[in-house]
């Protein structure tokens, strides 16, 4: 069945448009890749200027030591590994467990008395200072004193004398 030239006409104009469109879609994409191109240039660049610098001095300010501290950790416990499996430790632990079992029902040694301590002090200083607080203030309220009380001699009607 053949086509009219009106769909024939319709049908080639749709070509010329698809093919338009792909050549401009061949040319975005050839921007974009551009675009892109010059996006990894420079994030290579900033990468190397900027945060290499920043990477390396913080490795060498803080992980640097931090795993020269952990090495040396490590290096310790494996020391002490290696001590442990010395024959003549396991036997003097051996003999300091049987002596420490043959002491056991013997009467224990008192552990030393500790001694005092700051705080002590201090709250023996605050006592004293709240129980001479205590006794100023009844000192200070049971106190005679006479100078406290001022007779009023120039009311003639609070007169004692007049026998009334």
């Amino acid at each position: 069945m053949a086509m009219s030239r009106k769909r024939q006409r319709e049908l080639n104009r749709l070509k010329r448009s698809a093919e338009e469109l792909w050549d401009e879609q061949r040319k975005t994409i050839e921007q974009a890749s551009a675009v892109l191109r010059d996006a990894r240039h420079q994030a290579s660049n900033y990468a190397r200027e900027e945060v290499g610098p920043r990477v390396r001095n913080a490795y060498d300010d803080r992980v640097r030591p931090a795993m020269s501290n952990l090495t040396g950790a490590i290096g310790s416990a494996l020391a002490l590994l290696d001590v442990a499996k010395d024959p003549r430790l396991r036997r003097v632990m051996r003999q300091a467990g049987a002596t420490a079992s043959s002491l056991r029902g013997r009467t224990p040694v008192a552990p030393p008395k500790k001694s005092a301590g700051p705080g002590r002090y201090i709250l023996i200083g605050l006592g004293a200072v709240a129980a001479l607080s205590v006794a100023y203030a009844a000192w200070q309220t049971l106190r005679e004193d006479d100078e406290l009380w001022i007779e009023d001699l120039g009311d003639p009607g609070l007169d004692s004398d007049d026998g009334e």
